[in-house]
């Protein structure tokens, strides 16, 4: 009976940590984010922080543009166009048209859920 309870205190531990963990989105954390955010928002967007620019050097380019039809986007007051043009402002090589248009099969609900509580 001790060894059952003492099993279920482990696995309710690993889940509060595991759970505690910051999510990515195309290998971007919450910081990384977060410093993007004021350059993909209307209606007064500024230019990319030096913060932002490190975070989309580290992300996977072709991974973000396959959100770029995705109808998230404009319920989290991020502009598509916007947010294209922040690999050329940080100086970045944009992936290939062929790669960056193809079509998420399905949003993983954990990111998206993440993604709203940083970005809104």
């Amino acid at each position: 009976m001790a060894a059952g309870k003492f099993v279920v205190l482990m696995v309710m531990v690993l889940l509060m940590v595991e759970g505690s963990r910051a999510m990515t989105l195309c290998g971007m954390n919450d910081q990384g984010l977060e410093a993007c955010k004021p350059s993909v928002t209307q209606p007064n967007p500024v230019d990319p922080s030096p913060e932002c620019c490190k975070a989309l050097k580290g992300a996977d380019l072709t991974c973000l543009c396959s959100y770029k039809n995705s109808v998230w986007l404009g319920s989290l007051g991020i502009d598509p166009k916007l947010a294209l043009d922040l690999p050329p402002k940080c100086k970045l090589q944009m992936p290939s048209f062929q790669k960056s248009m193809k079509l998420l099969s399905h949003v993983d609900v954990k990111m998206f859920a993440n993604l709203v509580s940083v970005l809104c």
